[in-house]
């Protein structure tokens, strides 16, 4: 572990300049050996092995931070989730009318918040758990079920719930009879 923040000190150290690309250059000839120039604003990421022989990433960040970084307003996981179970939920909410005839309100009224909070929470963990372990949505679509399709039909979805239950409200009673 010393040896990686040894490593890593001179390696950023801007007294070499290797960060900025400019150094090292200056003091060994270029035909010992070759040094690849780096950009402007290019990060540097060392690695090290511990003595378990486990690979640690320096300056990684803790669990808690990546959690949050996912479920960020710009994150990849709220839009996500939150259009997986509006199309959970308007299947749900048309399926019910369909075969009992009650409104969105009365489904909620009649013991449906439960059924809600524990789908929520399902979703939740089961949309979380891949993508804290670094697996983005986008290398798992495929041509047909693509994740832009998905994106869009949680879309749809989160509107048709909203406009179900406002003309619901404004009947006065369920859509479908």
């Amino acid at each position: 572990m010393a040896t990686s923040s040894v490593m890593q000190s001179i390696m950023v150290s801007p007294v070499t300049g290797v960060a900025k690309g400019t150094g090292l250059s200056r003091t060994i000839p270029r035909s010992c050996c070759y040094l690849p120039r780096q950009g402007r604003n290019s990060g540097m990421l060392v690695r090290c092995m511990a003595k378990g022989g486990q690979k640690e990433e320096a300056g990684s960040p803790p669990k808690a931070k990546v959690l949050f970084d996912l479920l960020a307003f710009k994150g990849p996981a709220p839009e996500r989730i939150n259009g997986r179970l509006a199309m959970i939920g308007f299947v749900a909410a048309i399926a019910v009318e369909l075969s009992k005839g009650e409104d969105v309100f009365a489904q909620i009224s009649n013991g449906g918040i439960p059924w809600f909070l524990l789908t929520t929470g399902v979703l939740s963990v089961a949309s979380l758990i891949p993508l804290s372990n670094g697996v983005s949505v986008e290398s798992k679509s495929k041509p047909f079920w693509s994740s832009d399709a998905e994106m869009l039909n949680g879309r749809f979805a989160m509107l048709g719930l909203v406009a179900l239950a406002l003309t619901e409200f404004v009947k006065g009673g369920a859509l479908i009879v």
